[in-house]
């Protein structure tokens, strides 16, 4: 990363902006669909890669009764793993090391893990961020190798179901879809301060997309990455007031 460049994606603050961001109707509706086309199955071993807060790993774990094998989320933010304690506490029955938390940085790679280690592996609005500057320039690079990486850890027949933010996103549209729920909630304060808070990390991530270091990429160009990286089967559909699409994508068997 060149020198005086900012990331807030390892910032406490960013990270709990964007924690409570899956009680508002755009992202309970992205959720969904998204664990609609991951289908978890008792006895998988699922990568929440660019986990967050948990939401899909939460969503995994519920969806299949605690029937699975393992979910690990990764994600840059170390504050991520405070989030992780709670959801463990939460969940029924006690996951144990069933459901753990990585702090790493996926733009340079998944090293951590040896291939072939996950059944499927899902994403929420994450790998877009996966940043290289190379020569003098933002490349695609980091974004490139991470979906070779996710193929190399991923078992023959594994599905990859991850979303992605359309070209220029309207923050503003997911918002608008957010605020009246704010409004109706029990702590409407708390989360019109989340929604203001993801507006002015969106306008963050919409410049730095604008300049190359982040990827909101057209859906074609998408597929053509994952042929490239050897996926097959790849489908795609929008969700999130229509600024993101979910793909879903195998390695082959």
């Amino acid at each position: 990363m060149p020198a005086g460049v900012q990331s807030f994606w390892p910032d406490p603050r960013c990270a709990k902006a964007f924690w409570g961001q899956h009680e508002l109707p755009p992202y309970r509706q992205l959720l969904a669909d998204t664990i609609d086309w991951a289908a978890p199955g008792p006895g998988d071993r699922w990568l929440d890669l660019g986990c967050g807060g948990g939401a899909i790993t939460r969503t995994i774990w519920t969806r299949t009764g605690g029937t699975v094998a393992e979910v690990v989320g990764v994600d840059c933010a170390g504050v991520n793993a405070h989030a992780y304690d709670r959801l463990q506490a939460s969940l029924s029955p006690p996951p144990g090391p069933r459901v753990r938390f990585l702090c790493h940085d996926f733009s340079r790679g998944l090293e951590p893990f040896a291939d072939r280690t996950f059944d499927h592996v899902a994403s929420g609005l994450s790998i877009s961020y996966a940043e290289s500057f190379d020569h003098g320039a933002w490349t695609t690079r980091a974004y490139d190798r991470l979906l070779s990486e996710v193929f190399r850890v991923l078992r023959p027949g594994g599905r990859f179901v991850f979303s992605v933010n359309v070209p220029d996103p309207s923050w503003g549209r997911v918002a608008r879809g957010s605020v009246l729920a704010a409004l109706r909630s029990e702590r409407p304060l708390r989360h019109l301060k989340r929604c203001w808070r993801m507006l002015r990390y969106g306008r963050w991530l919409k410049r730095e997309a604008r300049a190359g270091r982040f990827h909101y990429l057209p859906a074609a160009a998408v597929t053509a990455k994952l042929v490239e990286a050897g996926y097959a089967q790849i489908a795609h559909r929008l969700s999130y007031c229509d600024q993101a699409y979910i793909f879903r994508a195998v390695k082959a068997a």
